[in-house]
């Protein structure tokens, strides 16, 4: 008998660094083949699976605005690295044989769709993996804060958030050896204790819409397939 699977539709959100690889700049076209290998492996299961991918590995908007550059420019800047990102993305999970469309906040028809909410969905009930770029198509608001709005407005089971490490700790694991990690949080000791795992805006919405967030390492090998069977290393953001 197959395992049952904890979530039938979910946001996955990835972090621009994990497209690095061990690069310390742009995409590991290495990394965005494993990664689209896993994203297969959960979407022949049966999930709906929707993509938002950070731009950290191009160009960090707030970095660039504290070096000098207007902010609302640094923020769209980091805006277009998102959708270098997904177009990696894209051709990865191509290569591997799956539908996917390109979505964006902010119109660029030549190369992606424009994001609109119902045709979003529908493009996930045909089984289409969607990936949203262009975050929120505003400034001041992070790719984190971005998928939590996808994920809430697709009606998804959780947010998951794949980073370079396997959960949320109370300080920095590379930095401190005695760094402690959580295997659950509530909503509200993510904000009060300042984890910074996610924006408060991304946390307070997904409170609002009671949907998890699971954060766990996008670079350990089989990582998405074992959350979505409610194994593996992770921390658990809920009520």
């Amino acid at each position: 008998m197959s395992e049952k699977l904890k979530y039938n539709r979910v946001l996955l959100k990835i972090s621009g660094e994990s497209l690095m690889g061990s690069q310390s700049f742009g995409i590991d076209v290495a990394m965005t083949s494993r990664i689209a290998l896993e994203i297969a492996s959960v979407y022949a299961k049966g999930v709906e699976i929707g993509l938002v991918i950070g731009g950290g590995n191009i160009f960090r908007g707030l970095s660039a605005s504290a070096a000098g550059i207007e902010r609302t420019t640094a923020d769209y800047m980091g805006m277009l690295a998102t959708i270098m990102n997904a177009l990696a993305m894209q051709s990865a999970l191509e290569h591997v044989g799956l539908e996917t469309r390109v979505m964006s906040a902010i119109p660029m028809t030549t190369v992606c769709e424009p994001y609109i909410r119902r045709r979003a969905a529908r493009h996930m009930e045909r089984g289409r993996i969607v990936i949203f770029a262009a975050g929120t198509g505003n400034p001041f608001f992070t790719t984190d804060t971005a998928a939590a709005l996808r994920a809430a407005e697709m009606g998804c089971d959780a947010l998951l958030k794949g980073t370079k490490v396997d959960g949320v700790y109370d300080k920095d694991p590379a930095l401190h050896d005695d760094a402690k990690r959580f295997d659950q949080l509530t909503y509200l000791d993510v904000i009060n204790k300042d984890l910074r795992v996610m924006d408060a805006s991304a946390v307070t919405l997904m409170r609002e819409n009671d949907i998890p967030i699971i954060v766990f390492s996008i670079a350990q090998k089989d990582s998405f397939g074992e959350i979505m069977l409610g194994k593996g290393v992770s921390t658990i953001i809920g009520t």
